[in-house]
């Protein structure tokens, strides 16, 4: 999280924590007691300047209501900026939900330009259908590319003349396993889902010729070096990913400040600040011929040693 918040350009640490449990498991009534009791534990150590929860893998809107709700109660007074991904009602931002998704799209919109090819009929595949997957499927579609594979955790279709997503991946014919949908003879290929799920087993099948890293740690170590030798592009997650840290930056400053925008003025100030990240990064790897990911890590480095005194 400190290496992404620096390539975002965001004034955030970073850190992860949270609770070892499968939600699907717990009635919304125990779900919403550990919620609270989990703030309970954490409320002496946070507050909106010195540490802000922000939402992750199962977490929703709702819960993250629950513990600004459990927060307020405990230091007695109001304070909507300690949170990030609340609901709009209680001081969440608008375009918080489509921002993982969208902020990858900005940035693969970004390296196609880079690259000077079009992305009318690109084909995508998309392994996920989450939060980011979904968006990042729905919001590519709309601007021009072709997404011809998508999945979830079941398993996922295949249509080489591109997939309709208002009809649902029921709707088209051909199923595919998850590890197939990763080999598929695609311009572009979205990890979206979760970590290691390309490594030396397959790495030598992937046909891809770039990667957009929307899941953290799609890739081993193993298939980046080997992907990154056969001239692959792969857009690190620590940038690809990074729109939904920055919209919960955006959120935090409307909190504190008092003040909401619309909807399109976020998208639009995500669109520059991912842009701006992308660009640094792009700049970085074409002047040290070295690939997305280790720009990306030097970039970050430079701005968190600059920021050490």
């Amino acid at each position: 999280m400190s290496i992404k918040c620096a390539v975002a350009g965001l004034p955030y640490g970073g850190a992860k924590g949270g609770i070892m449990v499968d939600p699907k498991k717990l009635s919304k009534t125990e779900l919403e007691r550990l919620s609270r009791a989990f703030v309970s534990r954490i409320a002496h150590i946070i507050e909106e300047d010195v540490d802000v929860p922000a939402p992750d893998v199962n977490t929703t809107p709702e819960i993250m209501s629950w513990m600004i709700d459990e927060y307020q109660k405990i230091i007695g007074r109001k304070s909507p900026a300690t949170f990030t991904g609340k609901p709009i009602a209680l001081g969440g931002s608008l375009g918080r939900t489509e921002t993982t998704g969208r902020g990858g799209l900005f940035v693969l919109q970004a390296l196609i330009e880079k690259l000077k090819i079009k992305n009318e009929n690109l084909t995508v595949a998309i392994q996920g259908f989450g939060n980011v997957g979904f968006y990042f499927a729905k919001l590519a579609s709309e601007a021009g590319f072709k997404i011809v594979a998508i999945s979830n955790s079941k398993g996922g279709v295949y249509d080489k003349n591109g997939i309709d997503l208002e009809k649902g991946l029921a709707s088209h014919g051909k199923t595919i396993s998850n590890e197939e949908l990763l080999k598929l003879d695609v311009d572009i290929l979205v990890p979206a889902a979760l970590e290691n799920v390309i490594d030396e087993k397959n790495m030598g099948k992937i046909k891809a010729n770039i990667i957009v890293e929307m899941a953290n740690g799609p890739l081993t170590a193993e298939a980046y070096e080997y992907l990154s030798k056969k001239e692959v592009i792969i857009v690190p997650d620590v940038l690809a990913n990074a729109g939904g840290v920055t919209v919960s930056y955006l959120e935090w400053v409307q909190g504190k400040a008092g003040y909401f925008w619309s909807e399109k003025e976020v998208n639009d100030k995500l669109k520059v600040m991912m842009e701006k990240a992308f660009k640094a990064i792009w700049e970085k790897s074409v002047d040290k011929k070295i690939p997305l990911k280790q720009a990306a890590f030097e970039v970050a480095l430079e701005r968190i040693t600059a920021a050490l005194v």
